[in-house]
């Protein structure tokens, strides 16, 4: 599913103009970028939690050449832990 979708499914279920749609959507979006930038967690009930999590540095190698090592340098990265609600519905056969 993509953005574009999104937006017209919830716009044919809430009958408000697509436009209306999209500009909540995308500004909902910006705010959540924007507040993992800051280092704070998002939390949205049963849904799922979005955080920052630091990767240690750590040395890599080249498969075909494994005496040739690379350092890899920390970095941010975000993580996604699934609600309990989404967990049960989408591991459920």
């Amino acid at each position: 599913m993509t953005k574009r979708d999104l937006v017209i499914r919830i716009a044919r279920e809430t009958e408000l103009n697509q436009q209306d749609v999209a500009n909540v959507l995308q500004k909902s979006l910006d705010y959540i970028v924007e507040a993992l930038t800051q280092g704070k967690t998002i939390e949205f009930r049963d849904f799922g939690v979005f955080e920052i999590k630091v990767r240690k540095p750590r040395v890599g190698r080249n498969p075909k050449q494994p005496e040739n090592t690379v350092i890899i340098p920390e970095r941010r990265v975000v993580k996604f832990k699934p609600g309990k609600q989404m967990k049960a519905l989408v591991t459920k056969p």
